[in-house]
């Protein structure tokens, strides 16, 4: 991967170059860079210009290339513009918050701002991110790191502002094509937010790892896979028993008529199935039984509302209205083992729980004001399992909805949890919202529905 000089108004950058990749990747490096957009980019190297592919552009270690193009202007600030009291008023303590930065909408990219929104949630993923250096750019799961690294980095040092995300949505395109899609008329298609959660987790599992107590790595995938002890038992010669184990990244819950309340939805543990008896030499029903004998640490659940309607060739929705809960216990979901295991926490949860109307009258007495950084918290894995929930709770700490009537249209926005505050991150704009706005995304109209759910570990206080 040659390293180039790229001169530009009167300052010389370094940048590699992969000219395995599209140009728009090149435009996209040398906007984060510059701040000159790909569009307004005329990129020359003796004597020709740039086109959509590297044809004529046989470059090396040390070429010089010219860049021409103006930065555009900038947006105002929000305070250049008169306000009205009330509006002021909101944004004084919307600055006080430190609101996360919003991502602008590049065309029908929604699905990717509000799916990274969340994902920026996890911290471990943060930690694990900061520590991640690629060895190569020429892998997909690498690009695909190194880019959200760069993003969340930007991101972090753009509170309260909104950040255009060129690079890693050129990224994306290019590494998962089925995310590109075009209109007819050359616009970009909406994308399906699962699908996209789904690719960039995949890249991030087979390649981020953080450092434990002693100093080994452990795999970031710990923290978001889980683990399904399945049996499979004949009906008709109840000796055939098969037993396995899969993992899993998340839970589905799918919205049959009798499903009102998230946790019945994912309480699927016992099912029958039909499958060849090697026994018995012909199909036969089986009933297949599916725990779950390891939790980890990050819990994502899918609400499955999109179904395939041959006639109108597209993609329904299911506008259901499915509570869900803002703290969610899985104890009935896991083995006998693992709920042996379970127990002790749990038990220290209780505790916790009977003694917290004593907790709460004395810190009234005492006007006690306690800062997040100085509570003190119980590990949330297994001593032997990191990465892994020891509790069975989780407490939601982000949302994807889903706005429309199909997943090929519509409209994604990121609801997530920070520091006690819920955010609504919708696209570029980023507000705090109540709890009671949070509550009326479970669906049952055309107001936002919730599509994708990630709980987080829930946290035992040390007193």
């Amino acid at each position: 991967m040659p390293k180039v000089n790229v001169k530009w108004g009167g300052n010389r950058y370094e940048v590699d170059v992969d000219t395995s990749s599209e140009p728009l990747i090149f435009k996209a490096q040398l906007f984060e860079l510059t701040g000159v957009v790909p569009d307004r980019q005329k990129i020359v190297f003796k004597g020709k210009t740039l086109k959509d592919d590297w044809e004529g552009f046989k470059i090396e270690d040390g070429s010089l290339i010219m860049l021409l193009g103006t930065v555009s202007e900038a947006p105002k600030k929000l305070t250049d513009e008169p306000m009205e009291v009330e509006n002021k008023d909101r944004y004084i303590e919307e600055k006080k918050l430190n609101l996360p930065a919003g991502l602008n909408n590049l065309g029908n990219t929604c699905f990717m701002n509000a799916s990274l929104q969340v994902m920026k949630t996890i911290p471990e993923l943060q930690t694990a991110l900061s520590l991640y250096n690629a060895d190569s750019m020429e892998i997909t799961s690498k690009q695909i790191t190194m880019g959200l690294k760069t993003l969340f980095k930007q991101m972090n040092g753009a509170e309260n502002k909104a950040y255009p995300p060129h690079l890693f949505v050129l990224q994306l395109q290019h590494c998962f094509p089925q995310l590109a899609t075009k209109t007819p008329q050359g616009m970009n298609e909406q994308q399906d937010a699962n699908e996209c959660w789904n690719e960039i987790m995949r890249c991030l599992n087979s390649e981020l790892a953080l450092e434990g107590p002693e100093k080994e790595k452990i795999s970031f995938k710990r923290f978001v896979e889980g683990t399904h002890k399945i049996e499979l038992r004949n009906t008709e010669a109840e000796d055939e028993v098969q037993n396995s184990e899969e993992n899993f990244y998340e839970l589905s819950c799918y919205l049959t008529q009798e499903v009102k309340y998230l946790q019945s939805g994912i309480n699927k543990t016992v099912e029958q199935i039909t499958k060849h008896s090697t026994k018995l030499g012909r199909d036969a029903i089986f009933e297949k039984k599916t725990l779950i004998s390891r939790l980890p640490g990050y819990l994502c659940i899918q609400l499955v509302r999109f179904f395939y309607k041959e006639k109108e060739k597209l993609n329904a929705k299911i506008l259901k209205d499915v509570k869900f809960p803002f703290i969610l216990d899985v104890f009935d979901l896991c083995t006998p083992e693992l709920k042996e295991k379970l127990a002790p926490n749990r038990a220290a949860f209780k505790e916790y729980e009977d003694k917290a109307v004593e907790r709460l009258r004395q810190s009234k007495l005492e006007e006690k004001v306690e800062k997040e950084e100085d509570i003190k918290y119980a590990p949330y894995s297994f001593e032997n399992d990191p990465g892994s929930n020891n509790s069975g709770f989780y407490e939601l700490q982000g949302i994807v909805t889903h706005k429309g009537r199909s997943s090929n249209s519509g409209h994604y926005v990121g609801w997530i949890k920070v520091n006690k505050q819920w955010i609504m991150c919708d696209d570029d704009e980023v507000h705090p919202v109540t709890e009671d706005d949070v509550q009326k995304l479970s669906g049952g109209g055309d107001w936002h529905c919730a599509y994708l759910l990630l709980y987080g570990p829930r946290r035992l206080r040390i007193d």
